[in-house]
């Protein structure tokens, strides 16, 4: 068989990667066969305001996407193909079906402008596309840009009438092919970091281990249960939660295209849904929501992860609703959450403990664990960091430890508290945003000479982005140009990487050497 091996070829040297701790996988084994498999033909899979499908329903349209891919798009295992599209059936049946086939999906967020899809496009060098035809205007920009991608589908929501549905209608399902459990399964690009985004390389294996680790001990969930999210599966967090888990235990997701507080309260009170994951924000937002009420009566378990869940926003939730959050830690490296707590172990401000199959620990300056105190968050399990081909697979990894770029304390009993970040990343509303690139998004202005972005405190998110701006000479500096560089910011990069806030100053702190001193602006601000 054919086998494309750039995927195979770009992974870390062995001396660069962390130390693996095994689960028991067979050697062979297709992630997407066996999350199917859980589920009975005739129970629910998905649902939402277009239909339901069974487990049937998914596991054959899976197989006639797989069909399609190998058979008329010429897909050999390897090669990869970008996903593009909100949470959805189809979304999900193209992303099985991806696997099926052999191939590595590399699903990119709908709120990606058509430069940044460039850029995973050209990392991965993607050959394959399936596009939901109402975000195709984006990549289409992003395909002139690139040379790579060959072999354009595209869908049509879950309406059902779009060129992927028509042209699979007449297709038999193709059998899973023969794939390895160290076998790449997908590509999973981190969403805002500093520079360049990282490819996180994920194995079939790995697909499985966060459902037998994390959700098992303290997310479970049965056949009958329903899961919503707000997270997209372009992040391994609303991977997991939308459609790993609930597949690994033969229970359904009902999506929403559009996860406002309030339509999800609409959504889950409709669909009768169980298990809610989602970011601290949205659970604080939900409080004052006059539709909470009706989406308690089913809701069971909910989990929040994303950034840092506050004790207050938790203490909050379990006093109106009786209902304990489970918070949790992840990395796109790490495919899901290596540290959480759920049920009467869970400390209320703390992260958790080590989920089981994990071992965590705090670096010290010098890179030694401590058995309590402050330091470095370092993990390692049955996943770990493979960058596609990144030099700075050195700086993620340290020794045999998964260094995640977070500070924790740990106490005495194993739990870990929450300190900060540990570089210049701001967390908003459970998205990554690195300040660079939203400098130099703003640099690209003509009225903007210098400029200096941070995360500043926000009740509502977190972090919010805060820029520093030195105006262009002749420019006046006003709450006119503050609306114009906002609306500009929009237009580069995804919109929630925007300045909320944008401050003008007539220089910016620096070393003698011209280096930026962002611990300046944080310190007056």
């Amino acid at each position: 068989m054919t086998y494309d091996s750039f995927v195979s070829d770009r992974l870390p040297k062995v001396e660069q990667l962390p130390e693996f701790l095994p689960l028991d996988y067979p050697e062979r084994l297709n992630a997407a066969a066996e999350l199917l498999k859980h589920g009975d033909p005739s129970d629910l899979a998905v649902v939402n305001g277009h239909g339901r499908w069974t487990y049937a329903d998914l596991d054959d349209f899976s197989g006639r996407i797989a069909r399609l891919l190998v058979e008329e798009k010429g897909l050999v295992p390897g090669n990869r193909v970008l996903l593009r599209g909100p949470n959805g059936y189809t979304m999900f049946a193209a992303w099985l079906g991806i696997l099926k086939a052999g191939g590595v999906a590399v699903t990119t967020m709908p709120l990606l402008r058509p430069g940044e899809i460039a850029t995973v496009i050209d990392a991965s060098e993607v050959g394959h596309a399936i596009v939901d035809s109402r975000f195709i205007g984006d990549f289409r920009g992003a395909m002139s840009q690139t040379r790579f991608v060959k072999h354009l589908t595209k869908y049509d929501g879950d309406y059902g009438k779009g060129e992927l549905e028509t042209r699979t209608a007449g297709l038999t399902p193709l059998p899973p092919v023969d794939t390895g459990r160290d076998d790449p399964a997908l590509i999973a690009f981190t969403s805002g970091t500093t520079g360049m985004p990282k490819g996180c390389i994920q194995f079939h294996r790995d697909v499985l281990a966060p459902c037998d680790t994390f959700a098992k001990a303290h997310f479970p969930m049965a056949p009958g249960d329903i899961v919503m999210t707000s997270a997209p599966i372009a992040f391994t967090f609303g991977l997991g939660a939308t459609l790993m888990f609930p597949l690994a235990f033969g229970a359904a997701t009902a999506t929403i295209e559009q996860p406002s507080p309030s339509a999800m309260l609409d959504a889950m009170a409709k669909f009768g849904v169980t298990h809610l994951a989602t970011a601290p924000t949205a659970y604080k937002a939900m409080l004052s929501q006059p539709g909470l009420v009706d989406a308690l009566r089913t809701l069971k378990a909910c989990l929040s992860a994303g950034e840092h869940l506050p004790k207050a926003t938790w203490e909050a939730w379990k006093e109106r609703t009786g209902i304990p959050i489970v918070d949790g830690i992840g990395s796109t490296e790490m495919m899901h959450i290596f540290i959480s707590e759920s049920g009467d172990n869970i400390r209320p401000g703390s992260t958790g403990r080590a989920v089981p199959g994990y071992v965590a620990t705090v670096l010290d300056d010098h890179g030694r664990p401590l058995d309590e105190g402050e330091g470095r968050l370092a993990i390692k399990g049955p996943t770990g960091c493979r960058y596609l081909d990144d030099p700075r697979q050195s700086k993620y990894v340290e020794g045999s430890w998964n260094v995640t770029g977070d500070t924790y304390r740990k106490d005495a009993d194993g739990y870990f508290w929450y300190v900060a970040r540990s570089d210049d990343m701001i967390v908003s509303s459970g998205y990554n945003i690195g300040a660079p690139e939203v400098e130099n998004a703003l640099l690209a202005h003509p009225a903007v000479a210098e400029c200096a972005v941070i995360g500043v405190p926000c009740p509502e998110r977190g972090q919010k982005v805060k820029a520093f701006i030195v105006a262009a000479v002749g420019t006046e500096a006003g709450d006119a140009l503050i609306s114009e560089l906002k609306s500009f910011v929009k237009s580069m990069i995804a919109p929630y990487k925007y300045p909320r806030e944008i401050e003008f100053v007539e220089a910016l702190p620096k070393t003698a050497t011209g280096k930026l001193r962002r611990v300046e602006l944080r310190n007056r601000d």
